[in-house]
């Protein structure tokens, strides 16, 4: 069976390798790096300890260093799979959403076909750019030099004129013996609605060549030189060689560009490409004359895991902005986002770099922000949350947005985020009205962290204590317990830890969830030193725990870590109520602060329970783990030892 022309490359733009190849090893995180698509792993093909194998996502190819196997997506899924290269094909056109074609006997006719159509779109890209040179085109010289191009780089971005007439490039390649059907099936003309002789689809414009991923020339963007021109921008309609939404304005040059360590910049026109191309920022793509597709984000996440798209300052730049938001958040993935950098009101990248240098435009890259929080200012701007209605109202629609996102990972640090950005602005209008004022943020006061005036309280420091000793608890598990660290690795991902020695931990256990057993407290101890993994080992209250003690017996260790995370975040969730709560005390009391009050006292009461039902609890576990009873007594022990005895909170 023959493929059509093309299918092959769409199939490969649609997919990450990294993806393919991840579902059969494990990358080393130490060698690794997700943001750039350059991934290492074991090879899957031979036996080894070492990570020699190596997948550069962003080319789309995998080499392995020891036995030298290489090839891309298809011949990974031919080997792993042991099926042939029509079967791998199936397998990952299913994987991405692409029907297979069916038999085809003119298969090959058609791809001659279209190496004829790209071979008549490079005659008419050498006609443009000779006709640039011809008298007529004076003006749009003057234009040219005007916007700051020179001989140099009108040749470096092949740029061209088409001249006003109406069969000027028509007759040019029917001299050629350009048949009018290529000239149709290009775009290069349109038929006459009066039964006349076709005509040139550009006519008195300065052309602009699209070319695809592999250099091809698939379609033209035209500008036109009449200011009374219906169209200022005109493009090629699509044909069989150009889809304007899956394709890019200078994809190829940025691809190598970003390859070299560049940003990947999303501008908005050919012009902005080009005036940051001259600039020094060759990775500058722009979408053809739509907004942002989802198989132009694909493309963009293939040239670079988190580009910037810098848009124009004015409402229909940030309109366009938003969108990108809509269409990229249920795509999401871990690594691959995209962030947003603003131009100053009524300024697009080209006026900003020609009017302050490349060194402003680096600033604005430099300050890009996440998506997350552009998504907050478009919910909050300009609003008024003064009543509950209308809080309530904001609520509903960042949970909506959140919904999207698929991956539930990148979905709970959403939720995070957005929970610190609610606190913060509503925490900065107590006693007024709460209208958002929103401004990029830096580093903000973790969540569950006491303020300075807490922290210096008995009460503060022996909640500290009780923290520290439950996070002992929880990592010292885990530790122990490798073969449960998955299970519990977004709930450790989201655990706020009460000390850097903790927080060094729990970072370290994240970097290596998958370890095998025998290897990982040997990584922690080579990341960590000796001396951390054995004070926290050593605390008393950890080397009784069961848990600890019986390391293996996953049962134990998973009902522990799962009772000691949930106490852990009930605790410091009711201390954020309190806290709340006390400010509004400052205020006018009212039914509604003594309401709160009560709430956060019940529910402490309900989740600090006694020392006889937190034994009880443990001994059966809600999943069904039993502790032997000279167990439980020695756990009974350690409860009177950190303080909650009977009847304690």
């Amino acid at each position: 069976m023959s493929l059509p022309d093309g299918f092959l490359d769409e199939l490969r733009t649609r997919l990450s390798i990294a993806q393919v190849v991840g579902r059969k090893v494990i990358w080393d995180p130490r060698k690794s790096n997700q943001g750039k698509g350059d991934m290492w792993a074991p090879c899957p093909f031979h036996q080894e300890k070492s990570a020699s194998f190596h997948v550069d996502d962003q080319k789309g190819y995998y080499y392995c260093f020891g036995c030298h196997a290489k090839g891309d997506a298809i011949s990974f899924v031919r080997e792993t799979e042991n099926v042939g290269f029509m079967e791998a094909v199936q397998i990952l056109a299913g994987e991405a959403g692409m029907p297979m074609p069916q038999r085809d006997p003119e298969a090959q006719k058609k791809a001659d076909r279209r190496t004829q159509l790209a071979d008549v779109m490079e005659q008419a890209v050498q006609f443009f750019r000779l006709s640039l040179k011809t008298g007529p085109a004076s003006e749009a010289r003057d234009y040219l030099v005007g916007r700051g191009f020179n001989d140099t780089s009108l040749e470096r971005w092949e740029i061209g004129f088409a001249p006003d007439g109406w069969q000027n490039l028509w007759d040019h390649l029917t001299a050629k013996g350009v048949s009018p059907d290529m000239m149709m099936d290009c775009g290069l003309a349109k038929p006459s609605s009066k039964g006349g002789k076709p005509y040139d689809t550009f006519r008195n414009r300065i052309m602009f060549p699209i070319r695809d991923g592999l250099g091809r020339a698939i379609a033209f963007g035209g500008r036109a030189m009449d200011p009374n021109d219906n169209a200022k921008y005109l493009n090629s309609p699509e044909t069989v060689l150009f889809d304007k939404g899956r394709n890019l304005y200078n994809q190829k040059p940025a691809r190598e560009a970003a390859g070299k360590g560049g940003d990947l910049i999303v501008a908005e026109g050919y012009m902005d490409v080009i005036a940051l191309s001259e600039a020094g920022f060759g990775a500058t793509v722009a979408p053809l004359g739509t907004a942002i597709t989802e198989d132009q984000l694909r493309l963009m996440w293939r040239i670079a895991r988190e580009p910037i798209i810098a848009l124009d300052g004015d409402t229909a730049g940030m309109r366009a902005a938003m969108r990108v938001i809509d269409t990229a958040l249920p795509m999401l993935e871990a690594g691959q986002s995209v962030r947003f950098a603003l131009m100053p009101e009524g300024m697009d990248p080209d006026d900003l770099v020609k009017g302050q240098g490349p060194g402003a435009m680096q600033a604005l890259l430099d300050q890009a922000i996440p998506m997350v929080q552009l998504l907050w200012r478009r919910e909050t701007e300009g609003k008024v949350f003064d009543s509950p209605e209308r809080k309530a109202a904001l609520d509903k629609a960042l949970r909506a947005k959140i919904q999207e996102i698929k991956d539930p990972s990148i979905r709970s640090h959403y939720g995070e985020e957005i929970k610190s950005l609610r606190w913060e602005l509503f925490r900065q209008n107590r006693g007024g009205t709460a209208k958002s004022t929103y401004q990029p943020r830096g580093k903000w006061q973790p969540q569950g962290v006491p303020m300075a005036s807490t922290k210096a309280s008995v009460l503060g420091a022996g909640a500290a204590a009780e923290d520290h000793l439950r996070e002992s608890v929880i990592l010292a598990t885990l530790i122990s317990n490798p073969a449960i660290l998955g299970q519990f690795e977004s709930a450790l991902e989201r655990m706020i830890c009460a000390s850097s020695e903790h927080e060094a931990i729990r970072h370290a256990l994240l970097r290596h969830v998958g370890d095998q057993p025998e290897v990982l407290r040997g990584n922690l101890v080579g990341e960590l030193g000796p001396d951390t993994l054995e004070k926290l080992m050593s605390q008393s209250h950890v080397a009784i725990t069961p848990a600890v003690r019986r390391a293996g017996d996953t049962e134990i260790a998973a009902a522990c870590v799962a009772e000691e995370l949930d106490k852990l975040g009930a605790k410091r969730g009711h201390a954020r109520e309190i806290a709340d709560a006390v400010e509004d005390l400052s205020g006018i009391a009212d039914e509604g602060v003594t309401w709160r009050l009560s709430q956060a006292a019940n529910a402490i009461n309900g989740t600090g329970r006694g020392a006889q039902e937190d034994k009880t609890e443990f001994e059966t576990g809600e999943n069904g783990a039993k502790m032997k009873k000279d167990e439980r007594s020695k756990f009974d022990a350690l409860l009177d030892q950190i303080g909650f005895g009977k009847g304690d909170a």
